[in-house]
């Protein structure tokens, strides 16, 4: 007999105990594949973004609210859904973690759909797709044509962004990452750093309103697509959202969207 529970043997302990393990992980298996449904019922979508990201989601001046391409989308695939959206705004060096630790539902700010993100999370099918810019100074003659021609000299990149990585993973290139675009753009400005690299979506919006003695520079990469982010072991809901994208672009509103923004179709391949 096993001290302490009498009637139970230790091996009936030890079976009971693996029984009881794999019924909480169907459990949690059940819940996680079950977001849809407590979306559904709650009547809304918790939606992460950065909040601070112009044209994609920042606050308007005017308005003090919420407004952008990544906040037309989410509203779009919420009247898909027939939830409201709940937006949370976070800084983006802690939104992923954010995600994964359940503090929303998914993120629409501009996610870019890597191999090493798709080993921790799910994405919905790209509604941006777009290719890495360099910027740099209006009065700076160097020819930056490429990554390597940055070696021996400071790019300023988004704190954990996909731009970060791509900068990290060029030899010889001093990189500093800042919580958002204006930092690293005002450092740009006053000569800490020699070029910062972001969006080629976004590259034309700053230049477009910023007074800062900036202009656009080589595009250095590949294009990109950008995704709704969600945990893994939502199918439902990664099925629902794929859904609402596919009916939005079928139907025109997310052209529309994107054109308000861009003037130009973003969210299809080129």
């Amino acid at each position: 007999m096993y001290k302490g529970c009498p009637g139970f043997t230790r091996r009936t302990l030890i079976v009971a105990a693996t029984l009881a393990v794999g019924l909480a992980g169907l459990s949690n298996s059940a819940r996680a594949a079950d977001l849809l449904e407590s979306v559904k019922a709650r009547g809304t979508l918790r939606i992460a973004l950065e909040g601070t990201y112009p044209p994609f989601n920042f606050r308007d001046s005017k308005t003090g609210q919420l407004a952008g391409y990544d906040v037309d989308v989410a509203r779009l695939v919420c009247a898909k859904l027939g939830v409201k959206p709940e937006f949370v705004t976070t800084e983006w060096s802690a939104i992923l973690a954010g995600l994964g630790a359940g503090k929303y539902d998914v993120i629409i700010s501009q996610v870019g759909i890597t191999p090493k993100r798709e080993e921790a999370f799910d994405f919905s099918q790209p509604y941006t797709y777009s290719a890495p810019q360099l910027i740099v100074r209006k009065n700076d003659t160097a020819n930056y044509a490429s990554l390597a021609d940055l070696k021996g000299h400071r790019l300023g990149v988004g704190q954990g962004s996909v731009f970060e990585q791509q900068a990290r993973a060029a030899a010889g290139v001093e990189v500093k990452s800042y919580p958002s675009a204006p930092e690293y753009l005002q450092d740009l400005a006053v000569g800490r750093i020699d070029a910062a690299l972001n969006d080629s979506l976004m590259v034309g919006y700053l230049l477009k309103t910023s007074k800062l003695p900036i202009r656009a520079g080589a595009h250095v990469g590949e294009t990109t697509r950008m995704g709704i982010a969600l945990r893994k072991g939502n199918p439902n809901l990664r099925a629902a959202l794929d859904k609402a994208l596919a009916d939005a672009r079928a139907d025109g509103s997310l052209k529309a969207a994107s054109t308000t923004w861009f003037g130009v179709d973003v969210s299809r391949a080129p």
